[in-house]
């Protein structure tokens, strides 16, 4: 059996685990404290408790018995935590055939709008994209350093379900902040989901090949994980409010935006990001190739469900 360990759940590892578990995968996770392993428990799938500030002798149990990791916890100022506390678990365990981790394509800085691939040197000016370069080092280097292969997901804004522009502008708190020439991609947190199964099912099986006879059994590779039509966020909630029949927010201008550090952040780097290689190496395409697509579709579903 293939057994899927994310080192934490949040939005775009819980989808994918469904989808890996619909698809007949044992799932196990972890959760900072005992109620939240619990909550996981509760799914079906097997809570870890790991908070990060100390070694888990659940972790390094669940590492054991492992054949795919999914990793997600945002370092900290000192590194991944999970590889501070057991790197040499991951680096040991006996079945895993397959890392993948969950950066951000915050780890290119900004362009100035002009596009962005994986060949572009990364120039990150944000605390946070120079932490998630930091951590994308070392886990390419745990990988290279124990044979295991690791893969590098960066990704842009992620939507979905329960997280998008209709949310905020039910709740009355979405705003179009104006800045211009600000442009960014994103991602629906689905097509993160097939990223994933796309990495995975070349070992999904098996041992995968030897390293050179292609790109998805590569030992190591990094994917930009976007749609294909980067545009302004101002764009976004218009289009929003336009499928709901409401009135779009008024223009905020962006210097006299009340921002949170992490949204600051998103507006502090303009770029334009290429998939090309993740539709050139492994066939992935995306199901929502723009925000129009996935708004879509998430009204669609909504309205699906209320019928």
């Amino acid at each position: 059996m293939s057994r899927m360990l994310c080192l934490g759940l949040g939005y775009s590892a819980h989808v994918t685990a469904e989808r890996l578990a619909v698809a007949g995968w044992d799932i196990a996770g972890t959760a900072r404290t005992t109620a939240g392993a619990e909550a996981i428990a509760a799914r079906g799938w097997r809570g870890v408790v790991f908070d990060g500030a100390a070694p888990s002798r659940a972790l390094a149990a669940a590492l054991n018995s492992a054949t795919h990791l999914l990793a997600s916890v945002p370092p900290g100022s000192d590194g991944d935590p999970c590889l501070i506390h057991h790197a040499a678990d991951i680096a040991a365990a006996p079945q895993l055939r397959s890392i993948a981790y969950f950066s951000t394509v915050g780890v290119y800085g900004g362009t100035e709008g002009g596009w962005v691939d994986e060949a572009t040197p990364c120039d990150p000016v944000s605390e946070r994209g120079q932490r998630r370069l930091a951590a994308e080092t070392a886990w390419l280097n745990l990988g290279h350093g124990s044979g295991k292969r690791v893969t590098i997901l960066r990704l842009p804004g992620i939507y979905g379900p329960g997280r998008s522009a209709f949310d905020a502008l039910r709740a009355g708190t979405a705003r179009r902040i104006i800045k211009p020439a600000q442009v960014f991609n994103r991602v629906h947190v689905e097509d993160i989901a097939r990223a994933v199964e796309a990495v995975i099912a070349p070992v999904a099986g098996g041992q995968p090949k030897a390293p050179g006879k292609d790109a998805a059994h590569a030992p190591a590779a990094i994917y930009n994980v976007t749609d294909d039509e980067p545009g302004p966020p101002q764009d976004v909630v218009a289009y929003a409010a336009s499928l709901l029949g409401m009135p779009p927010p008024p223009d905020v201008p962006f210097e006299g935006a009340d921002l949170s550090p992490m949204t600051r952040s998103f507006y502090g780097e303009s770029k334009r990001v290429s998939n090309a290689r993740l539709k050139a190496d492994l066939g992935w395409t995306p199901l929502f190739p723009s925000y129009r697509d996935g708004l879509a579709a998430i009204l669609a579903s909504e309205r699906t469900s209320s019928s």
